[in-house]
């Protein structure tokens, strides 16, 4: 080799000539250079705006464009650059080099000429400026609970705080849910912008709705604040605004959705079934109470619960205007809540063709059959099983159950019983071997063998030589079994609650919730969570009904007959003895709750 000759450079490693800025149309003007191998093809130049004068972006006007078939550096690099990964050069990146051929469209390029950016579309300042005054309405509610112990009902759980969401509405008053004021000890709300919470009184809970309505005595927290007005309801499809206080910051929270459907839905906080809505908005813990707006501003519903499924997202729920207004219009009529009236009924449907025409039907004739009565009920004097309901205040009932509701659509006909009040009467159509019958009958709330809820009241126990005597109830069972009591509690019990009547109104399911144990009850420490049938031969109806059958025994013996054909057996004066030392012993004040006394 020759020693003047420069040495040959490696491959890949040509020195990439300086570039110039691109123009406003996105060609080059470079020298020729290398074509390049199969495979590394350049990307073409972005292509221009529909008017041909803009670039894609007011970046592209400044933004250095290499050329495609020189490299600077390894190849690695050059297809970073091909990605679109440009930097802004700078005066010293710059260097003349001589001119190419004129390529199309260049004659465009100037040295000053003016980038004019994409339009943007404008935001739509005339629906924040209707949301806005109406989020200054939204509070943040705190509560201090304090709730039953069912495990030792003689006292009460550790306190524990929460905080969820509530809005103000009109004459002074706080809607909120009624899961986040459940057995409250204190309740505070504070509004948006301010440091200052104030004190709330409660003034009434709807758990089957899940609606709670608060009030605050001190006027400093009425100041500036303008009460939401309601809307109608929204159909599918409609946006819809959540707006609340969720978990992961202290500020208030915005999200945005449509509604997905409106059917009758299961309020998991009331164990009942009412109107309803879906979004797709996301609800999460906090955002209970809060307010659902439309596009007006206007409030269409209050969020209270989410679908938590690992084949769903995003899916909320939404209790829609018309059970709100129900709810605070009971309260205004009746000055406390009563609740949502309900048919004591339960009914099947009548779709197969046979059973239609076994049972009388004609042609034209609709409806659903009743399978049982509650005998508890006002309508077991004019309804028997077997009838066909054909109607309901002069509205038409499916074979399915369903009736009209808006257009294109059809609802459940118990939403038509849940917009009556409790006392108003109904006009009922029924067939009953093959002839209409109509009834006028009075609607009301029912009481259940098993209750959803304790509304508040400590639960009620009875002790009698360490045996302790509860009343079955939803939260027993919760706080018993879990929240999947459903599939974990006893299969009596889960029998009873999902399909016994009570025959009578005071009607309770009493049971032996544990045995505390004691020299007494030797060989009875296991029963837990057994029914009580009987006491000395006679039948309990109540936990009431067992303490003063037990307090006013004179025999013998104390026998109590339990479920599964068991029998307990103990020496009343012995047992009565010993009751005292067992309480003393496990420091419980009393050996029944207060209501038992009563």
């Amino acid at each position: 080799m020759d020693s003047h000759e420069a040495p040959k450079r490696k491959r890949g490693r040509k020195p990439k000539p300086p570039a110039v800025a691109a123009p406003d149309n996105g060609n080059h003007d470079s020298a020729p250079s290398p074509k390049p191998k199969r495979g590394r093809k350049p990307k073409p130049p972005a292509a221009a705006s529909p008017d041909n004068d803009h670039p894609s972006s007011p970046l592209a006007a400044t933004v250095d464009t290499p050329d495609p078939g020189s490299s600077s550096g390894p190849r690695g690099r050059g297809r970073k650059s091909r990605r679109g990964r440009h930097e802004l050069p700078s005066d010293a990146d710059v260097a003349p080099r001589a001119p190419s051929p004129t390529r199309r469209g260049a004659q465009k390029a100037a040295a000053n000429i003016k980038v004019d950016v994409p339009a943007v579309e404008p935001l739509r300042w005339e629906q924040v400026a209707r949301v806005m005054p109406s989020m200054d309405a939204v509070v943040k509610v705190f509560c201090v609970h304090t709730e039953p112990n069912f495990s030792m009902p003689w006292q009460r759980k550790r306190q524990y705080s929460s905080s969820s969401s509530g809005f103000v509405i009109g004459g002074r008053r706080v809607l909120t849910n009624a899961h986040s004021v459940e057995h409250y000890t204190q309740v505070k709300l504070k509004k948006r912008g301010s440091d200052t919470k104030y004190l709330a009184t409660v003034l009434a809970i709807g758990n089957e709705c899940d609606i709670a309505l608060l009030t605050v005595d001190d006027d400093e927290f009425w100041k500036g604040v303008s009460p939401l007005e309601f809307g109608s309801l929204p159909t599918l499809q409609d946006a819809v605004t959540v707006v609340g206080y969720p978990i992961g910051g202290d500020t208030i929270s915005v999200t945005s959705g449509v509604v997905s459907r409106i059917e009758i839905l299961s309020y998991v906080h009331g164990s009942t079934e009412l109107l309803g809505l879906q979004i797709d908005a996301a609800i999460n813990s906090g955002n209970s109470g809060g307010p659902a707006f439309n596009d007006q501003g206007k409030c269409v519903g209050i969020a209270f619960q989410s679908l938590k499924h690992e084949d769903a997202e995003n899916i909320g729920y939404v209790i829609p205007t018309p059970v709100i207004k129900h709810f605070i219009q009971d309260y205004e009529k009746s000055g406390e809540y009563t609740g949502f009236p309900i048919l004591g009924i339960e009914w099947q449907k009548m779709e197969n063709p046979d059973l239609r025409k076994a049972m009388g039907m004609k042609s034209d004739q609709k409806g659903v059959r009743i399978r049982r009565i509650e005998p508890t009920a006002s309508e077991s004097g004019c309804m028997q099983p077997s009838d066909i309901i054909l109607s309901f205040d002069g509205i038409d009932i499916a074979n399915d159950g369903t009736v009209p509701f808006r257009h294109g659509e059809r609802i459940g006909f118990s939403y038509l019983v849940s917009q009556k009040y409790t006392g108003e009467k109904a006009h009922v159509k029924l067939l009953r071997n093959s002839k209409v019958h109509e009834f006028n009958i009075k609607l009301a709330i029912h009481k259940k063998l098993i209750p959803a809820h304790i509304k508040g009241r400590p639960p009620s126990y009875y002790i009698v030589a360490g045996f302790v005597f509860m009343v079955v109830s939803v939260p027993y069972l919760r706080s018993e079994y879990g929240k999947d009591y459903e599939f974990d509690a006893p299969v009596k019990l889960l029998d009873k609650h999902l399909h016994a009547m009570a025959q009578s109104p005071d009607e309770q399911l009493v049971v032996v919730s544990q045995v505390l144990v004691a020299d007494i009850n030797i060989g009875y420490e296991e029963l837990v969570n057994t029914q009580v049938r009987a006491f000395n031969g006679k039948p309990v109806n109540n936990l009431k009904q067992l303490a003063t059958m037990v307090e006013d025994c004179n025999e013998e013996f104390l026998k109590f007959d339990m479920d599964y054909d068991q029998v307990v057996v103990l020496q009343t004066k012995t047992a009565k003895a010993a009751t005292q030392d067992i309480l003393a012993t496990h420091c419980i004040p009393s050996s029944m709750s207060d209501d038992l006394k009563a």
